[in-house]
């Protein structure tokens, strides 16, 4: 029995030889575009003809960025991508990946090549890329001396700084020369040594910005010492200059702001500085002063002045109160001394004798206590207060005396 193959099988077989094949792998498709839908999903379907045939065409969200206008109905284009089988359906179609206008597919190839070849070399790297000074003085501009650009960048740059000088070289910007004649005002600009250049010109076609796609004017902007701003067409049109040169901006008026500084609101922060400098000066003489004052203090303290003179008042204090401890002292013991004085008193003959008693001494000049001490006859002496009384004793009488 013959071998049948299901139609998956099929599809898959004609689709590897789609793959293998080198030329529909990457193929450039010129044809008139039918049927455009654009999905919610992002992908774009549509349909290349012309008189004979058709082709269905896919473009993935993915591969849209690259797309710089709208696809639409008629338009004739030229389509990079590849033709594979969809297997479910088990029809051919183009997988679309860069889409350009009719007659701009060479041009396009062209700015490829020459975007491959100088990046290669070095051209775009950003450590080659110059700092835009931030208050420049003259500014050099190349461009066409009628248009709106260079009337945008005149405008911006007398509202921002009516101070910073601008120097035109008027280019031509657009068809056959132009590229040399941009590459030259560029070299003539970098030798009068303004602060910064800008190249550019307002939007256009891509044959209209071509001049600034050319190899000449690239190697003109990575061998100018001076920073360049390029500013060329609208914000989508993207140039080999805008790659090569040291800022990008989107237009013309763009490129104005970045390169003239805002001279009020320099004034402005010149003077918040100032404000904050005098602040901050101030509050360092307060806070310096303050420190003098407590250096000074501390200065004055531990002076030998200050010294002799504490130790002065120490030793005055001291005085003082030595004196008041010896003057106390002294009254203590006055005070004792007048306590013993009485007691002493209390206790003398003489107190007694001045009471009207007598002191009697016996023969041998004791005194006598007693009659015990004594015998009839005995002479005795009675010691009176102013003298003494001689006496003989005469009679001894006892006296009981009750208890």
């Amino acid at each position: 029995m013959v071998q049948a193959y299901s139609v998956s099988q099929v599809n898959q077989y004609i689709k590897n030889l789609f793959v293998r094949d080198r030329i529909l792998n990457r193929i450039y498709i010129k044809g008139e575009v039918s049927n455009c839908k654009y999905h919610t999903s992002g992908h774009i379907y549509f349909t290349l003809k012309d008189a004979e045939g058709q082709l269905s065409c896919v473009m993935f969200a993915g591969s849209r960025r690259g797309l710089t206008f709208r696809l639409e109905e008629g338009q004739s284009v030229i389509v990079l991508g590849n033709v594979s089988v969809y297997e479910r359906d088990g029809k051919y179609q183009l997988y679309a990946n860069e889409i350009v206008l009719d007659g701009l597919g060479r041009l396009y190839e062209r700015y490829e090549k020459l975007k491959k070849d100088l990046e290669a070399e070095g051209l775009f790297d950003k450590s080659n890329k110059k700092e835009i000074p931030l208050y420049p003085k003259r500014i050099g501009i190349v461009t066409a001396s009628t248009g709106a650009a260079i009337q945008d960048i005149i405008n911006i740059s007398k509202r921002r700084n009516p101070y910073v000088q601008l120097i035109l070289y008027p280019a031509q910007v657009q068809g056959l020369g132009s590229a040399e004649s941009i590459a030259k005002g560029i070299g003539i600009l970098d030798k009068l040594e303004v602060d910064t250049i800008i190249v550019g010109r307002g939007g256009g076609s891509i044959e209209d910005l071509w001049g600034f796609n050319e190899e000449i004017v690239a190697r003109a902007i990575y061998k100018c010492k001076t920073p360049i701003i390029s500013a060329v067409g609208h914000e989508t049109d993207i140039t080999i200059a805008d790659f090569v040169a040291d800022l990008r901006a989107p237009t013309p008026s763009a490129a104005a702001e970045l390169a003239v500084n805002d001279y009020m609101a320099f004034v402005y922060a010149i003077e918040e500085y100032g404000g904050k400098l005098k602040k901050d000066i101030m509050q360092k003489i307060a806070n310096s002063r303050s420190r003098a004052k407590e250096a000074k203090i501390r200065l004055y303290y531990g002076s030998p002045t200050y010294q002799i003179k504490q130790k002065r008042q120490f030793l005055i204090d001291s005085e003082e109160k030595l004196k008041q401890r010896i003057n106390q002292r002294i009254k203590d013991s006055r005070h004792r001394l007048e306590l013993y004085v009485t007691k002493i008193e209390a206790l003398s003959p003489l107190s007694k004798l001045k009471q009207g008693y007598a002191m009697v001494l016996g023969e041998d000049s004791n005194p006598v206590k007693g009659i015990k001490d004594i015998n009839k006859n005995d002479k005795l002496t009675i010691s009176l207060l102013d003298g003494d009384v001689i006496t003989k004793v005469e009679d001894i009488r006892e006296i009981k005396r009750q208890d």
